[in-house]
């Protein structure tokens, strides 16, 4: 490789990298014999060229190679000593354990995720975990998906990820993939929450035992009441004028479950009825927690849509729809990759001054990914920035047929 020495200081791309801890990357390198039978592709060379291809938004190996080839002599900068064959990291994908690269990404969430939220916020959007699952869609039935097989007999794959959040920090803290046939319920039983906090989730995840558990730890949960379910009313709250005009139709405790039943657990609970005051649409709220009023329930379940956005957020700034292997560890370390730029720019956003949507952040730094410029001032101000970047060269450069 040439190792010329023409540029200076670090492109964008490298000041991003070097947010993440070499050392912890090295560790977990070891501890799972990522790099064993590795002479130049090793998990740190791996690393990069995923992050890459997420944050250029390559759709294939060919373009992930040749624009590395073409940045190659950059990519010294970058830690790299030479940029990968198409066959190297696709044997990579496919060999390499995606579990170093989960790792990774719960390292760096430990590292970074507390400095994410408003120190400002106090109330309970503090102690908020949403939890749901979203579907990608395979080009080939890698892993079975849900639904009826398409009249062609063709049928594509999908892979689910269940994703648990802290509402205030925005990016999650808990991702367990499984194929997209499978049921949502059981990843309520891999979620340990602190107490004192409150779980919301939509109506899809039904288990009467985790609730009764949830609520001996001190868990509240907030989520919607399903049509077949059945209950016995103990208590009708009265409802205040305010209230009333805020949407609440009626504030009851209940008895959850099948009376009749044995075996079956039976849940001490409250059922809140709201109609929306613009949409005129009517929905069930169902809670364990007795203090909260009942217009705190029904905002505690529409901060619920903000993981919603936060799958948006994923699938629209990253290539989630093209995946970079065909085989389940290519895709899950391609996600992974995927989480840990997120992460990172995440970060990134929240110490920039100027007040940046993420959209936009995202396609700047894509842009000038292999830019020499200072990261901060770049996004505190990006043409004044380049401005005093260019004037800088022009004025170290040399003029050899003076005039």
């Amino acid at each position: 490789m040439n190792k010329s020495k023409h540029f200076t200081g670090q492109p964008i791309f490298s000041q991003i990298i070097n947010l993440i801890p070499k050392n912890e990357l090295t560790r977990l390198s070891r501890l799972h014999q990522s790099d064993r039978y590795c002479k130049k592709f090793k998990t740190y060379e791996h690393l990069v060229t995923m992050l890459y291809a997420i944050m250029s938004k390559c759709t294939s190996i060919r373009e992930v190679t040749t624009g590395l080839l073409a940045c190659e002599r950059k990519l010294n900068h970058l830690g790299m000593s030479y940029y990968p064959r198409k066959s190297t990291l696709s044997d990579a994908n496919g060999r390499r354990d995606a579990i170093v690269f989960e790792q990774l990404y719960g390292a760096l969430y430990k590292k970074y995720g507390k400095s994410l939220p408003d120190s400002r916020s106090k109330n309970w959007l503090s102690k908020l975990y949403i939890f749901d699952a979203t579907t990608i869609s395979l080009f080939s039935e890698i892993l079975k998906c849900a639904g009826r097989s398409p009249m062609n007999g063709k049928r594509k794959g999908g892979i689910k990820a269940h994703t648990l959040m802290k509402a205030d920090e925005d990016v999650p803290c808990l991702v367990r993939f499984t194929a997209a046939s499978a049921s949502d319920a059981p990843f309520m039983k891999k979620i340990s929450l602190p107490k004192g906090s409150i779980a919301v989730f939509d109506k899809g995840y039904v288990d009467y035992t985790q609730y009764d558990i949830w609520g001996k730890q001190g868990v509240s949960f907030v989520t919607r009441l399903r049509n077949s379910a059945s209950y016995q009313v103990l208590k009708e709250k009265t409802i205040s004028e305010n209230h009333s005009r805020a949407g609440i139709l009626s504030d009851q405790i209940i008895w959850l479950g099948h009376q009749v039943h044995d075996g079956v657990t039976r849940l001490r609970a409250r059922r809140v009825a709201f109609r929306d005051p613009k949409t005129g649409k009517e929905l069930e709220f169902l809670t364990n927690n007795m203090r909260l009023s009942a217009t705190t329930v029904a905002a505690i379940y529409k901060q619920r849509w903000q993981i919603e956005l936060l799958f948006k957020r994923l699938k629209q700034n990253y290539p989630l729809q093209y995946f970079l292997g065909d085989n389940p560890n290519a895709i899950k370390i391609q996600i992974w990759c995927a989480l840990i730029v997120d992460l990172l720019l995440k970060y990134i956003r929240k110490q920039a001054k100027r007040n940046w949507s993420f959209s936009n952040l995202t396609g700047m730094v894509r842009l000038h990914l292999m830019t020499y410029i200072n990261l901060v001032q770049f996004l505190n101000n990006p043409e004044k920035s380049l401005q005093l970047n260019l004037s800088n060269e022009d004025s170290n450069s040399y003029n050899l047929f003076p005039t």
